[in-house]
């Protein structure tokens, strides 16, 4: 084989999973925590409020907890959220790379 034809082999990608693939992995676990987050929360709210004598209906919990959740989640899943950055930032950098990839065979047809 001549030095020509090896440039145009495409090289391997490197191990372990994609950036999209585990994009998508950690953003659908960050989901679920916040989910559950929201969960525990207004189940607590309706527990304290039976333990104070009070019935408090589960949408006005549900809305006290997602409420509460909000600034929570940010302190409680700091590193999973920078984690999810970085992984958008890979996948942005990789379409980047492809999109300068097929401009410069274009212009070379």
């Amino acid at each position: 084989m001549s030095e020509h034809d090896e440039s145009t082999i495409p090289t391997q990608a490197p191990a372990g999973p994609r950036p999209g693939g585990r994009l998508a992995r950690n953003m659908a676990f960050y989901t679920i925590l916040r989910l559950l987050l929201v969960l525990g929360l207004t189940l607590l709210i309706i527990g304290i409020g039976l333990l104070a004598g009070v019935e408090v209906p589960v949408i006005v919990a549900a809305i006290i907890a997602v409420v509460i959740a909000l600034p929570l989640s940010m302190v409680l899943f700091t590193r999973m959220r920078a984690e999810i950055n970085s992984d958008i930032a890979a996948v942005d950098a990789g379409r980047r790379e492809k999109r300068e990839d097929l401009h410069r065979r274009m212009g070379e047809a």
